[in-house]
Order: C-alpha cells, then sequence, then structure tokens
C-alpha cells in the first residue's frame, strides 16, 4: 500500500496556494493541476524506491525470554536487517498479544544498507498466560522513500511463543525465609529417623531379628562377619495442588479474579514445598479435568506446575466433582496432601463438593482452601441505618450462616478447612503446610 507522508501533504498545501492565484492570473490553475500531477508521480515513484519489508530485502528477528511474570518489566531485543543497497529509513508499530500489551506506539528506525540495527523494548506483561502465533505477534512497517514524500506500508508476521507467570517477586522472597527458618530449626533438632524408608544411612553389624534383605553381601565379606544396611524413614511427601476452574471462582473481588487469587496462593505453597524437598503435583478441573500434573521433586516438578498455573482460566460451567475425583484417586495413589482451592455456597449447592473431598480420608490428608468474600463481610457487620440496608445485612448474615455451615460439615468429615481472605490465602495456605509438616501430619 502506497501512502503519502507528511512532507508531501505539506507540499499538496503549498501548491494548494497556486489555485488561489487563479482568481488573479489565467494560467493559476492550470499550475496547481500540473503540480499536483507531478507531486503524486513523486510520492508514486518515491515510495517505490523505498526498501520493502520481503525475504532478501527488510527483515525483523526477535531474541525474547522464553517466560514472563506479571508485573515484572522484561527485555526484548529487535533485530533489523536490510539486505538492499539503499538506507531505510522506517516507522514500525508492533502489535502484541493481549497479556503482553497489545498494539505499542509507533517509533522509527533506520538501517543501514547492507546492514542492520539492534534494538532492546521493555516489555511489562498485564496478565498471565501463554502467547501463541495464533493470538497476535505482526509488525506494521511503514518503509519511507529517498524523498521523503512517499511510503509503502506492510506488515511483518513476527509470532510470539512466551509463557506468562504469575508474579514471583514475594514467591521467591518467602520461600528463601521458609529455606532459611528450615535449616535452622534442622540444625537445632535433628531430624533423621531410622526406620523402613529407602533412604540409605549407615551399615551396622546384624542382629537377629534384622530383615535378611538388607544384608549387604560385599560389606560382609569384606569385614568378615555379616553386615546389614540401615535406612532412614522418608520425610518427602507429596503435595498435590487441586484447582476448582468453575463458576464459584469467575467472579471477582474488587476489581481482580478470584482465580488469580487462588493461582497466586497455590504457586506460593509450590514454592514452599519444593524448598521443604517435597514432590509437588496440580490438577485444574471444571466440567473435567483440564489438567493434571503428577508430583514430582524439586525443579522439574515446579516448572510444570508453574506451567499449568500460568494458564488455568475460569469458566462458567458446573464443576464435576464426583468426576474430577475418581480421577484424581485413578492417577494419584500414594498418599498426599491435597490442597483444594474452591469456595462454598451453602450446604446443600456444596453437597456434591463436600462429600468427594471427605472421599480423600483417609488415604490422604485433604485441605479445602475457601476465599472470604470481603464485601459480604463488611455488609454483614454493617449497622443499619435505612430499612434498605437492614434488609441487606440480613441477606449477607444469611449468605455467611450457610457458607458456615457447609464448612462445618466438611470440617466433621474430617477435612482441614482454611477460610481466608483473598488477600491473605497465599500466607495463610503456606503457614499451614508449615505447620502440618512441623507437626508430621503429612
Amino acid at each position: 500500500m502506497i501512502l503519502l507522508t507528511r512532507r508531501a501533504l505539506w507540499v499538496g498545501a503549498a501548491v494548494a496556494a497556486l489555485g488561489v492565484l487563479g482568481f488573479w492570473v489565467p494560467w493559476g490553475l492550470d499550475a496547481m493541476l500540473l503540480a499536483d500531477v507531478a507531486l503524486l508521480g513523486a510520492v508514486w515513484i518515491d515510495a517505490a524506491l523505498a526498501v520493502r519489508p520481503r525475504p532478501g530485502g527488510l527483515g525483523v528477528a526477535r531474541e525474547a525470554p522464553p517466560a514472563f511474570s506479571v508485573g515484572s518489566r522484561g527485555e526484548v531485543g529487535y533485530r533489523w536487517r536490510n539486505a538492499t543497497r539503499r538506507r531505510a529509513r522506517l516507522r514500525v508499530r508492533e502489535v502484541r498479544p493481549d497479556l503482553l500489551g497489545g498494539t505499542q506506539p509507533p517509533r522509527r528506525l533506520t538501517v543501514p544498507p547492507r546492514g542492520e540495527t539492534r534494538e532492546a523494548l521493555p516489555v511489562t506483561p498485564v496478565r498471565r498466560g501463554r502467547a501463541t502465533g495464533t493470538e497476535g505477534g505482526a509488525f506494521v512497517v511503514d518503509s519511507i522513500g529517498p524523498l521523503g514524500l512517499g511510503l509503502r506500508r506492510g506488515v511483518v508476521a513476527l509470532p510470539w511463543e512466551a509463557a506468562v507467570y504469575p508474579p514471583l517477586v514475594s514467591v521467591r522472597l518467602r520461600a528463601s525465609v521458609a529455606q532459611a527458618r528450615r535449616r535452622r530449626e534442622q540444625g537445632i533438632t535433628p531430624l533423621r529417623r531410622l526406620g523402613e524408608g529407602r533412604l540409605f544411612e549407615s551399615l551396622r553389624e546384624w542382629v537377629p531379628g534384622d530383615d535378611l534383605r538388607h544384608i549387604d553381601w560385599k560389606a560382609t565379606a569384606k569385614r568378615g562377619k555379616v553386615i546389614t544396611r540401615q535406612y532412614e524413614a522418608e520425610r518427602r511427601q507429596h503435595v498435590l495442588l487441586v484447582l476448582d476452574t468453575g463458576r464459584l471462582l469467575t467472579a471477582d473481588i474488587a476489581g481482580v479474579s478470584r482465580l488469580d487469587y487462588v493461582v497466586q496462593a497455590a504457586l506460593e505453597l509450590a514454592y514452599a514445598a519444593a524448598q521443604h524437598d517435597d514432590n509437588v503435583g496440580v490438577m485444574a478441573f471444571a466440567d473435567g479435568v483440564q489438567h493434571f500434573v503428577a508430583p514430582q521433586r524439586g525443579r522439574v516438578g515446579l516448572k510444570r506446575a508453574l506451567d499449568v498455573l500460568a494458564v488455568v482460566e475460569p469458566t462458567l460451567v458446573e464443576s464435576d466433582y464426583p468426576g474430577a475425583f475418581r480421577y484424581l484417586a485413578a492417577r494419584n495413589r500414594k498418599r498426599a496432601l491435597t490442597v483444594l482451592f474452591t469456595d462454598v455456597i451453602d450446604r446443600f449447592a456444596s453437597d456434591a463438593l463436600v462429600a468427594n473431598v471427605a472421599s480423600l480420608r483417609p488415604r490422604h490428608l485433604p485441605l479445602a482452601v475457601t476465599l472470604r468474600n470481603p464485601e459480604l463481610d463488611h455488609v454483614a457487620a454493617l449497622r443499619p441505618t435505612a430499612e434498605r440496608d437492614a434488609f441487606r445485612k440480613a441477606a449477607a448474615e444469611e449468605l455467611l450462616r450457610a457458607r458456615e455451615e457447609a464448612l462445618g460439615y466438611m470440617r466433621r468429615a474430617g477435612v482441614l478447612v482454611l477460610d481466608v481472605p483473598p488477600e491473605r490465602a497465599a500466607q495463610a495456605v503456606v503457614a499451614r503446610y508449615l505447620d502440618l509438616k512441623r507437626r508430621g501430619r503429612l
């Protein structure tokens, strides 16, 4: 597409002044028409001489990290290459996926003949998710001709492939504090326990009653007496994060999605569990199981959990609790702290949830994390000054009473319940995990 530049518009405005002379001299209008034709020809020729964004001409490559964090500023590098003998004068506007900021303001750059130009630009993601080629990624390039009168507009496709994770700064800080605390506690009180675990601890002389399968025959031959292996009871447990992404988590709290609070809490718990050498897994479900990652140790398990937490989204459907927990029972048979992030309304509406969470016992240790509604708590605590306020207060108290009844029924069924305000969910769930770990409940 060939377009006029601002310089061409100013020249056209000057040429239009010749038309005004037509009121006094007979040749003024003819001169204006000839000047307009000459200007249009110059614009066309100038745009034709502009460097075109195409293979063998002008190209661009991106150098970007594979992952970003919401609210954290990242940096992306671009390398513009000009394979022609003419200088490329460009005005470019990048179209990014919405989660990476959307359409960017235009900027100007120059690429020398048979050379390249590098630039580094900031990227600040606005929400978590995964950017793929189908969601956007292109440059609208205006290549300006040598005279600056005409330009040729083209589109250069440059798809994005990047993941945007939830905020990680506070997570890493709290995880490092938890790690330092754990090391300090281990230095004061030895946690080694000898038992039937599979972690090798030491060798000792065999005594009657020891398991014959633990005899170390090489050490026995070397020392001339029967030597057995002594094992340390394993302290590594499984922590499984289960996210209910159905309609209960679609609502917003103060403009922030309830699921975003849940994702942040799950992420902090995953970091804390990894710091304590526990295996971390994750499952997300709504009307069906959307993601499942079996508990794994260390960075591998944490990375796979992060990949799931980056892309989960709430859906306005009824959650299939029986199907999800049947799937969970078939895929994860080892005992685990199963942390379910969900919400409840009342006992009758949450019967399926309560019944299926309780079915995890006694093999697993279930912990239900529910988010309170601060606005509802505020209305229930108000002193009404008008009839309308009294009705609102009564309705809020009734909702809270029904909700507490459902949570109480869950507690009586043997399920641990953590009912907290959204902004305290991450801190509270990590504290509860550390408390369960310290008391040996896992």
